[in-house]
């Protein structure tokens, strides 16, 4: 049986067998290549919510869209569970990577320093860890209530623009705030994804290091603002 993490038993110079381990750099790799998967999902769903600001019939229709791309030479919604597999796939294989590099690096340094300063390195892993809890409690929120609509207090199948509009409406500010924390985390996810994969995939000069940062940031931000603009609009009632 091959492990997590393992390759299938390969015969050595000694003559035995033995698991050959996924390298780090692969894993690396990996974690790269499902995350920037996951970014371009971020990007056109972003760019889909924009759509409320041009009233409901625009957002409606742009899920119904959804629904029915491919036909008639596929069933009703194949594109769309297709973009589910690949995401759901792509969430397993980034969280299983990063959960065995983090293992990795801490075998390789057991004992910990008595004391050890602050490092940039050091602020963004913990962004990413209780950012990923946080993004991960989030996507079961998020399908429950804009998805089967079980947690939305209108929950009409189909009624995008009503069901966000009841979503986000004033008495429940606690369901914006919740959004906006989320949000904002995978904001954080994002800048030190991006600027990680970016690492990975190339070796950049230092002269274009602050360039390549700066991207990951607007990248960030950009993805920050435009999902929030969305239930910030119906809290003041731009959209209703």
């Amino acid at each position: 049986m091959v492990t997590v993490g393992e390759r299938p038993a390969v015969r050595t110079k000694a003559g035995r067998t033995g698991p050959v381990r996924v390298t780090s750099i692969q894993l690396k790799i990996g974690m790269a290549v499902t995350g920037a998967i996951m970014l371009l999902y971020l990007v056109a769903h972003m760019i889909g919510n924009l759509k409320i600001f041009f009233g409901a019939e625009a957002i409606d229709s742009y899920a119904a869209w959804l629904r029915e791309v491919g036909e008639p030479a596929l069933p009703a919604e194949t594109v769309l569970w297709i973009v589910r597999i690949v995401l759901t796939v792509s969430v397993v294989v980034h969280i299983v990577s990063a959960t065995i590099l983090a293992r990795r690096a801490h075998r390789a340094r057991p004992v910990k320093y008595a004391y050890r300063p602050p490092v940039q390195g050091s602020y963004a892993a913990r962004t990413m860890r209780w950012g990923g809890v946080i993004i991960a409690l989030f996507v079961v929120y998020h399908l429950l209530d804009l998805t089967t609509g079980t947690l939305n207090p209108n929950g009409v199948h189909g009624e995008v623009h009503a069901n966000v509009v009841a979503d986000f409406a004033p008495g429940r500010w606690y369901v914006t705030l919740f959004y906006a924390l989320a949000v904002i985390a995978v904001g954080f996810h994002v800048r030190h994804g991006l600027w990680s994969g970016l690492q990975t995939i190339g070796r950049s000069s230092a002269a274009t290091q602050t360039a390549l940062k700066g991207t990951a940031l607007a990248v960030a931000v950009l993805l920050v603002v435009g999902f929030l603009s969305v239930p910030f609009a119906v809290l003041t009632g731009l959209v209703a």
